[in-house]
C-alpha cells in the first residue's frame, strides 16, 4: 500500500488514534504515538472564542514537545467562527485541522454541530470552505454514514467536502442515531472511496489486528482510525501496525512492559493536569486498563482508593510487581 499522506504529512503508520472527547488529552496522545499511531487527533476543541481562555481549553492547546503531525479537531456551527478557531488553533501549533461533523452526543448535535451538521448540507459546504480559505495547512472531515438509517447521505457530504478541498475524510460507519451501539458497516466507507480522489479513513469498531487489515481490504480504505479499542491498549496501534506490515501478530505485551506503560502514563497525567484533578482523570484510564481481564477487577479497587498521586503510583506498582511474582491477586488487593 503506497504512503498515505494528508498535504504535507506522511502518516506512517496508516493508523490513527481516533479524536474522543475526555480521553484523546496530550498525554494519552504521546502515549499512543509511542506505541505506534501515525496519527493521534487532539479531542473535540470549540470554535467559541469566549472559552477559549480556560485553563480546560488552554490545556487543549498545549501541544510543546508533541510529535509531528499535530492534529486538532475543532466543532462549531458558523463558517466564520469556525475560521476564526481554525487560524487560532494553527497559531498554537496546530498542524492539520479536523472539522467534527461525526460527534454523536447529544449536548452536541443539540447545538447543531457534530454529526447534526450533516442535515444541512449546504452549511457543510460554507463551514469546509471558510475553514479551508482560513488556513494553509490541510483541513481534515470527520463524518458518519448519516443521521439515520433513512438518511446515509455521506456520499454527498464527501464529494462536497472534496470540492470544497479537504486533504482527507474519516467515516465512522454508523449513523449519528446508532451512536456506538450496533455494528459498523463498512459498505458506505467503500462506496466512498470508490468516489473520491482525496484519502479516505475508516474508523468503527476496528478493535484488532485482523478487523483493521479486513476493513482496508473491504472498503479500499487508505488508513484506520482506532477509537474505543485504544482506551486501555493503547499497544494496539503497534499490534496493527505490525500485522499490516508483515501479516504476523505480535506477542501480548507482558505484564512488566503493562506496568510500566500504566506507571508511566500515571506520571504523564499529574505532571499534565496537577495532583487532584490528574488522579481523578487516571481513574478511568486504569480503568481501562483492567476491563478486558476479569482477574483485573481487584485492580480497580485498589486504584480508586487512592487520593494521591503517590498513593495511585504506589498501588498501581505494588499490584503489578505482586502479580509478576505470582502473588494471589486478592492478596495483591
Amino acid at each position: 500500500m503506497p504512503t498515505m499522506r494528508i498535504g504535507p504529512y506522511a502518516i506512517v503508520p496508516n493508523v490513527m488514534l481516533a479524536p474522543m472527547a475526555g480521553v484523546t488529552d496530550k498525554p494519552f496522545r504521546l502515549l499512543c504515538k509511542q506505541l505506534g499511531a501515525g496519527l493521534a487527533m487532539s479531542e473535540m476543541t470549540t470554535s467559541d472564542p469566549r472559552f477559549w481562555g480556560t485553563e480546560k481549553s488552554l490545556r487543549r492547546m498545549d501541544h510543546v514537545d508533541e510529535p509531528a503531525p499535530i492534529g486538532v479537531q475543532i466543532a462549531g456551527t458558523v463558517p466564520a467562527i469556525m475560521a476564526e478557531a481554525a487560524r487560532h488553533n494553527v497559531d498554537h501549533g496546530a498542524q492539520i485541522i479536523d472539522i467534527n461533523m461525526g460527534c454523536p452526543a447529544k449536548k452536541v448535535c443539540n447545538a447543531w454541530a457534530g454529526s447534526a451538521l450533516m442535515r444541512d448540507e449546504d452549511l457543510v459546504a460554507r463551514i469546509i470552505a471558510a475553514v479551508v480559505q482560513a488556513i494553509d495547512v490541510p483541513v481534515t472531515l470527520k463524518i458518519r454514514t448519516g443521521w439515520d438509517a433513512g438518511h446515509r447521505n455521506a456520499p454527498t457530504i464527501a464529494r462536497i467536502a472534496e470540492d470544497c478541498g479537504i486533504a482527507a475524510l474519516a467515516v465512522h460507519g454508523r449513523t449519528r442515531d446508532q451512536q456506538y451501539t450496533g455494528f459498523a458497516e463498512y459498505d458506505t466507507i467503500a462506496a466512498i472511496k470508490s468516489q473520491l480522489s482525496i484519502p479516505v479513513i475508516a474508523n468503527g469498531d476496528i478493535d484488532s489486528p485482523q478487523r483493521a487489515a479486513f476493513v482496508l481490504r473491504h472498503t479500499g480504505a487508505d488508513a484506520v482510525m482506532v477509537g474505543r479499542a485504544a482506551q486501555g491498549r493503547p499497544w494496539i496501534f503497534r499490534e496493527i501496525a505490525h500485522h499490516l506490515a508483515t501479516g504476523d501478530t505480535l506477542p501480548p505485551p507482558s505484564l512488566q512492559e503493562i506496568r510500566d506503560i500504566l506507571l508511566a502514563h500515571l506520571h504523564a497525567l499529574h505532571g499534565f493536569y496537577g495532583e487532584a484533578a490528574g488522579v481523578r482523570i487516571a481513574r478511568k484510564h486504569l480503568g481501562w486498563y483492567a476491563k478486558d481481564r476479569p482477574e483485573n477487577i481487584p485492580f480497580r479497587a485498589v486504584v480508586y482508593r487512592a487520593e494521591t498521586a503517590a498513593m495511585q503510583i504506589a498501588l498501581t506498582r505494588h499490584y503489578f510487581d505482586a502479580l509478576i511474582a505470582g502473588t494471589p491477586l486478592l492478596q495483591a488487593a
